[in-house]
């Protein structure tokens, strides 16, 4: 038998182009500087990669987009693991499910599902990764009506500590695939996910713009509808300071506006009818208020959808702050527009509620570590960091923010949306973290992956 020799692997120390190249991540603001990083596409180079930091006593941190970046523990005397996509994204059309391989990020996806009459859990943006996104939760433009990004995962392939390839699913190590599905990570190296996907024929999105002059009737208009609205809908309002610069409407940098962005689904061709009421129930009443700067609410492909929310596509620096919230009151609504509407001296570009119930409150069966949430919207917020300055300014407002709603917050929070590592976080109840630090024990003994697990999600470290 002919012995398989290890891939080469580019090890890349700080000042070396291809450890410029493997460290690049999407937040500007939120650099990440291991002693050592490397850029692989393949399980057998993951693997590779992995024995080596063993070998040289480094801790191991996989990196895909660099989207949570400043959410991440120091990376020093860590060996930063790039994953890149070995091949394109596996479409299996009839068992509707679709295989990723790490790396991907969701606008492939979201295409390649697309061409099938099929779409994902996806979030707002096509440039993250798929794997981070997912197994930390992932709060997506259809989750009330498909739940938890990680409730839609199917399998994991990965590699662990000790260099093992392992596949876990629901009949495959159970307990290790329960607690991939937001356990906190620190339990190997993605190389794969199998997700399900769902059918959509069209879809209405979009986002609509108005002064925010108009925030108070916006506002509150917009929370009396969440209370009993359909889960084929979701929804975000946010107050948005947006900068003049390319891309941007000019009619939308003149001052705040409030923008409402969303997705109503039409899961089948006969249902287009039933959406258009939906999506007329929600903005109907809005639009009343004042005719909009900007509408481009329509009926669309499901891959407009991740152009709706208009997300970044390029890299930018941001600072921010991420609170889960209960039901707002009469009060919360006037705290928020207090703190950051219309003749606040708020320096962020964009403060959002994103709406949650429906499936995001469910229970699903064999769930994942986290499954569900128990709040009425996530609240998130941001600005730009230009300068020392303006990053001091932006972390003294939100701390302004979270104490001002602070009765509304529900002292939970979601992965994907935490903006600093600093901030409290509490995803998983002491039970699940007990649970999920048995896994760690069993599949990373040694706590090679020990320093890719966020505060409050183990007892270990």
């Amino acid at each position: 038998m002919t012995r398989t020799e290890p891939p080469a692997l580019t090890i890349a120390r700080p000042g070396q182009a291809p450890f410029a190249a493997a460290t690049a991540v999407f937040n500007l603001a939120a650099p990440v500087r291991p002693a050592a990083a490397v850029t692989v596409r393949t399980a057998e180079e993951v693997r590779a990669a992995v024995r080596h930091a063993v070998s040289e006593r480094l801790w191991v941190r996989p990196l895909t987009s660099g989207h949570a970046s400043s959410s991440a523990r120091p990376m020093r005397d860590s060996l930063l693991i790039r994953t890149e996509p070995a091949g394109p994204v596996e479409i299996d059309a009839a068992a509707r499910t679709a295989r990723v391989p790490a790396g991907t990020r969701w606008g492939a996806v979201v295409e390649a599902a697309a061409g099938h009459g099929l779409a994902a859990a996806h979030g707002t943006s096509a440039t993250v990764g798929v794997v981070g996104y997912l197994l930390r939760g992932g709060i997506g433009v259809y989750g009330r009506h498909t739940g938890l990004g990680a409730n839609t995962v199917r399998a994991v392939e990965l590699v662990t500590a000790d260099g093992a390839m392992l596949r876990a699913d629901a009949t495959s190590d159970p307990e290790l695939f329960w607690a991939l599905r937001g356990g906190g990570g620190g339990f190997g190296v993605v190389t794969a996910v199998e997700i399900e996907l769902f059918p959509v024929a069209r879809v209405i999105t979009g986002a609509a713009f108005w002064p925010a002059a108009h925030g108070p009737e916006l506002f509150t208009r917009w929370v009396h509808w969440t209370r009993d609205a359909p889960s084929t809908v979701t929804t975000a309002l946010r107050v948005m300071n947006l900068p003049n610069v390319p891309g941007i409407p000019p009619q939308l940098t003149g001052g705040p506006v409030v923008c409402l962005t969303g997705t109503v689904l039409g899961l089948t061709g006969h249902d287009e009818a039933t959406a258009r009421q939906r999506a007329e129930d929600l903005l109907g009443p809005l639009r009343a208020v004042a005719e909009p700067l900007l509408d481009t609410w329509g009926v669309a492909a499901p891959p407009a959808v991740v152009d709706a929310h208009m997300d970044p596509p390029d890299p930018v620096p941001v600072a921010g702050d991420h609170l889960l919230l209960s039901s707002l009151d009469a009060d919360g609504v006037d705290t928020f527009l207090r703190l950051l509407g219309e003749g606040s001296d708020s320096p962020l570009v964009n403060a959002e509620l994103r709406q949650l119930g429906g499936a995001f409150a469910a229970h699903p069966p064999n769930g994942g570590a986290l499954s569900r949430l128990d709040a009425a919207f996530a609240f998130t917020a941001g600005g730009l960091v230009t300068d020392p300055g303006a990053r001091a300014a932006i972390e003294a407002h939100c701390a302004k923010v979270r104490s001002a709603l602070a009765p509304w917050d529900t002292g939970w929070t979601a992965p994907t949306l935490v903006e600093r590592l600093d901030q409290p976080q509490r995803h998983l109840t002491p039970e699940a973290v007990a649970r999920a630090d048995g896994v760690r024990r069993r599949v990373d003994p040694a706590g090679v992956f020990r320093h890719d697990i966020p505060p409050g999600a183990s007892a270990r470290y």
